[in-house]
């Protein structure tokens, strides 16, 4: 388990277990874990999360899964800025996903948000993943 990348390591998470049709999936506990998921779940993408405590004292975030005629509602999931590379975008740079359809989750300085928050926002940053 690479926990270079504990964002990385969540998104691994989530598409393991969406293969795997369960219903939720659990992640160590981190703000920008959560940041991220408030996006997913903003964006329809989650049933939401909770923060749970396991049995050592851990807090993690159990995620709900959402599936449409049995099929996981994100198709696709995918880290773009990563610890050896990261990925910045100024306001007017940030990546569109599939002709907007998908989004991107973007950490500015006035938080973290979907592309289109951010665009609206006039604010830039980096580029954390894409959602579709």
């Amino acid at each position: 388990m690479n926990m270079n990348d504990p964002l990385g390591d969540m998104l691994t998470r989530i598409r393991n277990a969406q293969m795997r049709g369960k219903s939720t999936v659990r992640t160590p506990a981190s703000k920008l874990r959560a940041w991220v998921l408030d996006v997913l779940k903003n964006e329809g993408y989650i049933r939401g999360y909770d923060e749970v405590t396991t049995d050592e004292g851990h807090k993690e975030l159990e995620i709900g899964l959402k599936y449409h005629d049995g099929a996981p509602v994100i198709r696709e999931l995918s880290r773009v800025s990563k610890p050896g590379r990261r990925v910045y975008a100024g306001a007017r740079e940030i990546p569109q996903v599939r002709q907007g359809l998908g989004v991107s989750i973007v950490s500015t300085p006035k938080g973290v948000m979907s592309d289109a928050a951010a665009r609206n926002a006039n604010v830039g940053g980096e580029v954390l993943c894409t959602v579709f």
